[in-house]
């Protein structure tokens, strides 16, 4: 492993900290009778006010408002202490069918949790497509509903399929017991779409990988990029992560204390996406503690990369949409925060114009797998 590589790891493992928040339930029934009594707690509160023969309403933080969201560089982005409502009621006509559907999806996840058992949302969905219009319908109510019980969804017995894959030095046992080997170097294995109930870690890997396109993981798999230069562990959401992928990260970080990259395009959609595996997303803020991995570092593709490398051939003109994402971010905390950062989008916004990790090809085949990543890991060109 190289010189910088052995440093960083040493400092990770010298001033590693304890980032997220346990809960302390003596067992696992424990959990689910607190879940249990939250939801009944939920319904009491509705008959008692049918009782008094006044609409019952069900208040809701907001979970899609910067004015909601406050900062921490340790953690991430985090629900406001006092955050601002919304209120679903069920005497108003616009509301009264959501109203409906998150009274049917409690009575759902209270039968999941009281029976120990599990579904997906789609399973869910299918339950009664008809009633749920849309499957986005659900997972707004599961993510709110989540949120308004304030446990973490997997609580809830509730799972989503996972779009992630994940390849290296590791191996694990999923929840029924199943080994799962990600030593190959041609194929890739699905993140498990139930990450928290993983055990049995074991890796020798020196690092982790997070890459933004399936494109470019199916590259570094091709190239034998996990035993070609040190064994480590890539991963890829394939574009913005789901919650799996992102709860993956946090585990095997959690798990290994090693340092974990990030992999993106030089363009805002990718400076966000790699924010939303180191500091979280609003939607799910909520669950900041077990979903955001505070100490990802920026390894490429870097805006300076683009003149230092010559590929300015490749670039592509910004969109309106390019312009608008690239001015939310620059106002973000965690942007505005850290110098190194703020010099890099300072070049985007100054060009104008975005990189893809594919355009270094126009160097040569595989200078991404051979001269690009490894002289970024063996010198140090991260920020």
């Amino acid at each position: 492993m190289s010189e910088q590589l052995q440093k960083l790891q040493a400092e990770l493992l010298q001033n590693l900290q304890t980032v997220g928040e346990t809960s302390a339930s003596s067992s696992e029934e424990n959990g689910r009778l607190d879940v249990l009594t939250r939801i009944e707690k939920v319904i009491q509160k509705i008959v008692h006010t049918i009782s008094q023969g006044e609409a019952p309403v069900l208040q809701l933080s907001t979970r899609c408002s910067w004015s909601n969201m406050r900062f921490d560089k340790s953690v991430g982005i985090l629900m406001s202490l006092n955050p601002k409502v919304t209120t679903l009621r069920s005497d108003c006509p616009s509301a009264i069918n959501r109203f409906a559907l998150f009274l049917k999806v409690l009575s759902m996840i209270y039968r999941l949790v009281q029976t120990d058992s599990y579904a997906t949302k789609r399973d869910m969905y299918y339950n009664d497509p008809q009633l749920f219009g849309t499957q986005r319908n659900l997972d707004l109510i599961v993510d709110d509903i989540s949120c308004m019980l304030q446990v973490p969804r997997r609580s809830l017995h509730v799972l989503a399929t996972s779009k992630g894959f994940i390849s290296g030095d590791l191996c694990y046992l999923e929840a029924d017991g199943t080994r799962v080997e990600c030593h190959s170097t041609s194929m890739a294995v699905p993140v498990s779409s139930n990450v928290s109930e993983i055990t049995n870690i074991v890796s020798s890997a020196k690092f982790i990988l997070v890459v933004e396109k399936d494109a470019t993981f199916q590259r570094l798999l091709d190239d034998e990029f996990c035993t070609r230069l040190h064994p480590c562990i890539i991963i890829t959401g394939k574009g913005m992560p789901d919650v799996n992928s992102r709860l993956m990260v946090r585990k095997l970080w959690d798990t290994l204390h090693i340092p974990v990259f990030a992999l993106v395009d030089a363009d805002p959609h990718g400076i966000e996406i790699m924010c939303v595996y180191k500091y979280g997303s609003m939607s799910m803020a909520f669950e900041a503690y077990s979903l955001t991995t505070p100490t990802v570092l920026w390894l490429g593709l870097l805006p300076s990369d683009i003149e230092k490398f010559g590929v300015q051939d490749a670039l592509i003109p910004f969109t309106k949409r390019d312009e608008s994402k690239l001015m939310s971010l620059k106002k973000r905390p965690y942007i505005s925060g850290q110098p190194a950062w703020e010099r890099e989008v300072g070049i985007l916004m100054k060009c104008r114009k975005k990189a893809e990790i594919q355009s270094l090809a126009s160097i040569a085949p595989h200078f991404l797998t051979r001269v690009y990543l490894p002289n970024k890991l063996r010198y140090g060109g991260w920020i």
